[in-house]
């Protein structure tokens, strides 16, 4: 299965390099076709080296060696970040080219498809996406029978066309382009050469893509994924060769605008109008389609990689219940779209961003391998040594010619979004730094128990609204009040006094949804800066559980803003309470007999410390910190030792979570007190960071918020946000890049 999951890229790459080759000779004539055989044999000759070295990096690094990772390993950060940044972006063109080439094959049998190609493309690139989805065992299973198919075919094309032009059997025939008249657009020169050249390399995409995914090989890794890139090497070299040679002995045509594809001339030319003809266009189409799988399936893998460094959003790590890093999926579907949009899905204005990345990568994978085998000195280093010293030259030559040849047509935007993208995860990782230096800083010890502070949030009195404040009272306050935005025509303030007497409320105006949410925010904060920032003031907002989140959604516009506008602004802590739909009243308070309080922590650290003194705080039965190890590998000792460090008194679990599932661990944790909403409840504390700016807010509480959709259907399950502000300025930023040089 390894095959057609990490190698469809560079094999179906034959379908479109000899032709994108012969795209640039012909603005020389039909007579700089001549070269297509010498320029294929040295794009073949460098896809041998390419192999031969990443065939060393696989046995060197079993774990995975991606070019990030070898760069960054034995070239420093620098390095290894353009190798990330010139892969992901290589990823995104990979997907692109790929359908494009695809929907070429099927344009060249059905020619009316091809005013509708970029829908097409666009479609197909949905298919793929939802498979990988799935997850790659699912996906691996749907690309194999059209890679291999696709391998079948091709090799028996070339077979039957070598055995008629090579070796007199029946004759050679000529292609329907043959003899066609083509006015040369300027003279054969070097330039031109190497442009063609360059074309000629994207045969070579992909190649990287088993270096990247040698953990997903059966065991052993190593000599399986060594092994699988010599087959894959064997297939692809004796394809591209065998496709140019047939180009060129059947005296194909190529030139913009042209009906068929150079493969779909040779199909046509070799079997005829006939089953094999339609059979070679189906195969390529679906090959070429599926090929970008090797990018689906890499992509995601290095963003995740970049991530556990902190170069990314911590996003990249979730996977989705399919064990498939879902966020990296979508961003590259996206990048793909966006491709395909832009350039109309048309293959030959891609080429022109594609390559650049990919060569680059190689060049600094290889040089990384070389400090490498000098720094092991292991048996046969300096054989290994040399192989990849050859490997690092050869594509470092190459990485030159095509900058240079393909940078006015299109290279720049590649050539320019490298060091923008590795300035912005530059920007990601010194951000992540100073965050974890602020919440570390100082004394590490847990934070002085505060007074607590309760306001329920109310537009009606009903079920919801007698629950929040049953709650309320459960928790002990140093004070209780509620606040209220009455609905037209409904007496709030009796039926309030009906309910709870004691407890005063405070009626507030509002003449729309953003005037209310107005109105409750100011009212809520100058509560709180009433009570000084030595007490924890809290907003209680209670809602009456819906059917579905469509109707979640659509219901609970106005507390939904006001929640994030409390969250985003921070200064109080934030109560989600839920409740199913109640009768027309009356209405009792029940205050629950046991309450128990989860406070989640992802680190020790500051805003971990806040969130536990408010735990405390609410006076609970239990209270209990828990954690989730997403990695089963990953040992839990450190961060235990690290509980034990800051002296806190409240138990700490760790739980393993095997299908790494954050929110489905801590679901199914609270369901172990079997919560009902009236005899027990459980409250869900989560330390959420307030940030200053807003381009900061996406790198941070995306996991809080898959956390709280994921209890929000959950009977007796109460959710609550502890803010923590983040004061990120130039002081810290100089204080981490002190740290990062000393």
């Amino acid at each position: 299965m390894a095959l057609p999951v990490f190698s469809s890229d560079p094999l179906s790459s034959v379908a479109y390099a000899t032709q994108e080759m012969m795209l640039v000779l012909a603005l020389a004539g039909a007579g700089a076709f001549s070269l297509v055989l010498p320029l294929s044999g040295a794009v073949a000759l460098l896809m041998v080296v390419v192999i031969t070295s990443y065939r060393q990096t696989v046995r060197a690094y079993p774990h995975g060696g991606g070019a990030y990772i070898v760069a960054r390993e034995n070239l420093g950060d620098t390095p290894g970040l353009v190798a990330g940044a010139a892969l992901l972006i290589d990823y995104a063109l990979t997907v692109a080219v790929s359908i494009a080439a695809g929907v070429a094959a099927i344009t060249s049998a059905a020619p009316g498809m091809m005013e509708h190609r970029a829908g097409a493309a666009l479609g197909f690139l949905l298919l793929v996406a939802l498979a990988n989805l799935r997850g790659v065992k699912e996906a691996g299973l749907l690309f194999a029978l059209p890679t291999y198919t696709f391998v079948a075919t091709i090799l028996t094309l070339v077979l039957v066309g070598v055995a008629r032009c090579g070796l007199g059997v029946g004759g050679c025939p000529q292609a329907p382009s043959a003899g066609t008249s083509l006015e040369a657009g300027g003279a054969l020169t070097l330039f031109l050469v190497l442009r063609a050249f360059s074309s000629g390399a994207t045969a070579l995409t992909g190649v990287e893509a088993i270096s990247n995914g040698v953990t997903a090989f059966r065991y052993p890794q190593s000599r399986n994924a060594a092994a699988t890139l010599g087959i894959m090497g064997v297939l692809a070299v004796s394809m591209f060769l065998g496709i140019s040679y047939l180009a060129r002995a059947t005296g194909v045509v190529a030139s913009e605008g042209m009906a068929r594809t150079v493969v779909a001339e040779i199909a046509l030319t070799v079997f005829g109008e006939g089953p094999g003809f339609y059979l070679v266009q189906v195969v390529t189409a679906a090959i070429l389609i599926l090929a970008a799988n090797t990018a689906f399936a890499d992509f995601p893998r290095l963003a995740s990689v970049l991530a556990r460094d902190r170069f990314l959003p911590r996003q990249f790590l979730s996977r989705g219940d399919r064990l498939a890093f879902s966020n990296g999926i979508v961003l590259l579907s996206l990048f793909a779209a966006l491709l395909l949009v832009v350039y109309g899905a048309d293959v030959t204005e891609l080429i022109q961003l594609y390559v650049v990345g990919v060569f680059t990568s190689f060049t600094l994978s290889q040089a990384g391998m070389v400090l490498h085998w000098r720094r092991v000195r292991e048996p046969g280093w300096q054989r290994a040594s040399v192989l990849n010293a050859a490997g690092a030259v050869t594509t470092g030559v190459v990485l030159m010619v095509v900058a240079v040849t393909k940078f006015l047509s299109g290279a720049w935007i590649v050539v320019l979004a490298i060091p923008l993208v590795v300035l912005g995860m530059r920007w990601v990782h010194n951000h992540y730094a100073e965050v974890s230096l602020q919440l570390r800083a100082g004394v590490a010890e847990p934070e002085a128990r505060r007074p607590h502070h309760a306001i329920v949030l109310l537009d009606r009195v009903d079920e919801a609204a007698a629950r929040a404040l049953s709650y309320a009272l459960a928790t002990s306050p140093t004070s209780l009040q509620a606040f209220a935005v009455p609905l037209p025509g409904s007496d709030v303030e009796r039926r309030w006094r009906e309910l709870a007497p004691e407890v005063p409320v405070r009626v507030l105006q509002g003449a729309d949804q953003r005037g209310t949410v107005e109105a409750l925010a100011t009212a809520l904060h100058a509560e709180a800066e009433r009570h000084g920032p030595g007490a924890f003031t809290t907003a209680i907002v209670p809602e009456t559980l819906s059917r579905s989140w469509a109707q979640q959604l659509l219901e609970h516009r106005l507390a939904l803003r006001l929640k994030a506008r409390l969250l985003r602004e921070g200064g109080l802590v934030v109560t989600d309470l839920t409740s199913p739909e109640g009768g027309p009243g009356p209405y009792t308070l029940e205050e629950p007999v046991e309450h128990h309080v989860v406070v989640l922590v992802a680190g020790v650290h500051k805003a971990t410390m806040r969130a536990l003194a408010y735990a405390q705080a609410l006076r609970p039965t239990t209270i209990r910190a828990l954690s989730v190890n997403l990695e089963p590998d990953r040992d839990g000792l450190p961060m235990l030792a690290q509980w034990e460090d800051w002296g806190v008194d409240v138990p700490l679990e760790l739980i393993d979570s095997p299908f790494r599932s954050l929110s489905g661990a801590v679901r199914r944790y609270v369901q172990r007190f079997v919560p009902d909403g009236r005899h027990t409840i459980v409250t869900c504390v989560l330390p959420e960071f307030v940030l200053e700016h807003a381009y900061h807010q996406p790198l941070h509480n995306q996991t809080a918020l898959l956390v709280k959709a994921a209890l929000l259907f959950e009977r007796g399950v109460v959710t609550t946000s502890v803010p923590y502000h983040l004061h990120l300025g130039r002081d810290a930023s100089r204080e981490v890049e002190a740290r990062g040089t000393s």
